[in-house]
């Protein structure tokens, strides 16, 4: 099956970064949710600044869209520094990483996203560069080759991940800083909902924004992408988003009461129509929904975990209780034995 964008999905989808700076929030006290995190940031920035030192290198871990670029971009702006930005992928050589670090400046944040897929190679140069605030340079080859240390400016080196497990011990180590993002909850979903509405000039009721919210999997960018989409049904509609509007317009999208889209439920429904709800191998759950076992794995089934519908067991993959309440069906009399 062709993998096709999903409104759900938490990952940045194409066109989106534009909207996303737009509505993304300056400094620590216009950020909304993850209140220990910012707590403790504004805790360590203010200590920081105060002994007129970089901040200690961070790492954030998370699932897509729940901040930890935005959380960059803000210390950054606290730290009155500036921002260098890239991806693990990119950096495929030294020298990559080389010609990023010589240009900073004192105090600079570097920013490295999914830094858990950078070449290894890489990440071993960056060690001295975390600790010592110098790079290893190799001059010549063969037996006349030699090494230098290249003097670097003090920065902070910010690493966020969706995959902290695939993180090397060494690496991990050397972060003074290790914070994990939570899920959001309804209620500071909704001030993100009107928050965003006020920013886009759109008018919205409450219970419009609860509405939103509570099909947004608990992910700021879904969120707003869910506020973008139902703004263009308001619009044909009447002009302001009212919660029968965001009904209409969210059911037309295929997001239902739990922020699952129609894959979703077609996967809860295989499972119980064809394998009695389990249990079953995700290998098989592929074949019978014409997808990768990687992208089951790893783009469907996190939610559907989370949300406590479908359970991993030693035997595979089985629809939980409230699984089955979800799609209208009984579920089978040896369910709990599955579970145990």
């Amino acid at each position: 099956m062709e993998e096709l964008e999903r409104i759900v999905e938490s990952s940045k989808l194409k066109e989106e970064d534009r909207i996303e700076n737009s509505l993304r929030p300056q400094s620590l006290s216009d950020f909304i949710g993850q209140g220990k995190l910012k707590n403790n940031l504004k805790v360590f920035i203010e200590a920081a600044k105060n002994r007129k030192e970089s901040l200690d290198h961070c790492l954030f871990y998370a699932p897509p869209g729940l901040g930890k670029t935005t959380l960059s971009h803000i210390i950054a702006k606290e730290m009155g520094t500036n921002l260098r930005m890239t991806s693990g992928p990119v950096l495929e050589r030294v020298g990559d990483l080389a010609a990023i670090l010589t240009n900073l400046s004192e105090g600079d944040v570097f920013f490295i996203d999914e830094i858990h897929r950078m070449n290894h190679l890489v990440e071993e140069s960056l060690y001295p560069a975390m600790e010592d605030f110098e790079l290893d340079i190799i001059i010549g080859q063969g037996p006349s080759a030699k090494t230098i240390k290249l003097p670097i400016p003090r920065f902070t080196l910010i690493g966020a991940t969706t995959r902290a497990g695939l993180l090397s011990n060494p690496l991990r180590d050397r972060f003074g800083i290790v914070e994990h993002l939570e899920f959001y909850n309804l209620q500071d979903l909704i001030l993100i909902v009107n928050r965003s509405a006020s920013i886009m000039n759109i008018e919205i009721d409450q219970n419009a924004s609860e509405e939103i919210a509570r099909r947004s999997r608990g992910t700021p960018r879904i969120v707003n992408r869910l506020l973008k989409r139902v703004r263009d049904f308001a619009q044909i509609k009447g002009g302001k988003i009212t919660k029968d509007i965001a009904q209409i317009a969210l059911n037309a999208l295929s997001v239902d009461i739990a922020g699952l889209d129609k894959m979703d439920r077609l996967i809860l429904s295989t499972l119980v129509d064809k394998f009695g709800g389990g249990p079953v191998g995700v290998d098989t759950i592929a074949v019978a929904m014409c997808e990768e076992p990687d992208t089951i794995t790893d783009v469907y089934e996190p939610y559907l975990i989370q949300s406590g519908f479908i359970a991993r067991t030693p035997r595979g993959r089985i629809v939980t209780e409230a699984g089955y309440k979800h799609i209208g069906k009984e579920p089978f009399k040896n369910l709990q034995k599955e579970l145990l």
